[in-house]
Order: structure tokens, then sequence, then C-alpha cells
């Protein structure tokens, strides 16, 4: 006797015993929204670097100009890209995992089959942005806290289907014999 490999649109399922191959589902950053400001301080140091440049006063010159124009660029727009490119959220069909840092990488994980409760936290300005802060927790391991994810539920709909289809498959090949099939 053998199992159905889907269930209703559900992606196929190996048969109990087998192993299930860790896929891709989704990859993405917190939204983009903190990267307004420097994008309107970019556009504001541009304007006023070609206004200002060689029609400063006399104890200035075109070089101190460039080069305050070059610091607050790098400071206020470039590090702060730089800091969210750097953070990054992965679903696979097997875990959640959170990555994170500059220098020194940082990983958190959370795996679909321990189970864990999805919290989804939208204030007023999240709402209007279509963003949120989820929240996985599983009693043990200390909160793993996903912020400005965009399109906020549906990483809340897949999340929970994984963690459905995981704990199924577990179950089942918990409840299968040492041959793979079911002792009844």
């Amino acid at each position: 006797m053998t199992q159905p490999v889907t269930l209703g649109g559900r992606p196929t399922m190996p048969p109990p015993g087998v192993p299930t191959e860790e896929l891709l589902i989704a990859r993405f950053r917190a939204h983009a929204r903190r990267l307004f400001w420097s994008a309107l301080v970019l556009i504001a140091v541009f304007g006023a670097t070609a206004y200002f440049y060689d029609n400063l006063p006399s104890p200035f010159e075109n070089w101190m100009l460039l080069a305050s124009a070059g610091a607050l660029v790098l400071l206020v727009v470039v590090v702060p890209y730089v800091i969210w490119y750097s953070r990054s959220v992965t679903v696979t069909t097997r875990r959640v995992i959170v990555n994170h840092g500059i220098g020194a990488r940082n990983r958190q994980e959370m795996s679909h089959a321990r189970g864990y409760t999805i919290g989804v936290r939208r204030g007023v300005l999240q709402r209007m942005w279509g963003v949120g802060t989820i929240t996985l927790a599983n009693g043990v391991d200390a909160p793993l806290r996903l912020a400005n994810v965009p399109n906020v539920t549906l990483v809340h709909e897949t999340l929970a289907d994984q963690i459905e289809v995981s704990q199924i498959l577990a179950h089942r090949d918990a409840q299968s014999g040492p041959d793979g099939y079911s002792g009844s």
C-alpha cells in the first residue's frame, strides 16, 4: 500500500521512510522603507553639491565641498544600505534561517518539524507600508523576531503550512515500521 503523493495542491511528499529534500521556498530582506531617508539625503547632497560647486564663498574650496559631500553620503547612505543588505531571511521546507552581520556573520535557525507559534504584529505605519513583524517561538529557544517582513500575511500563511506539512511527515515517519510501511 502506498501513500498519496499530493494532498490537494500541496507539494509532493516522498514515500514513508524516505528522507525529504530541503527545498528553498523564499528568501527575502526586511522592507527597504528604512532607506527612504537615505535616498532623500542622497538627492539633497547631489543637488547641493552641484549648486555650490565653483560657487562657494572665498575661504572654502571645491575639494572641501566634495569631501564633506562624500563623507555625508558614506555615513548616511552607504552604511545604512550595507547594514540592510547584510540581513536576510531564508525559508526552506525544513527550517527558517536568519543571517545577519557585516564582518562576523550570525545565523539563527528554527526547524518546522519542532513546531513553533507564529505571532504577527502590525502597527499603523507597518500597515500603511504593507509590512509586519513576525515572532517565532518554540518555547525552548529564544524567540526569532523577523522585523519589517514584506507581504507579512503571505509569509505567515507559508510558515503555517510548512509547520503543518513537516509535522505530518514527522508523524507519518514515526508511525511507519522499519520497512517504511505502517504495521497494520
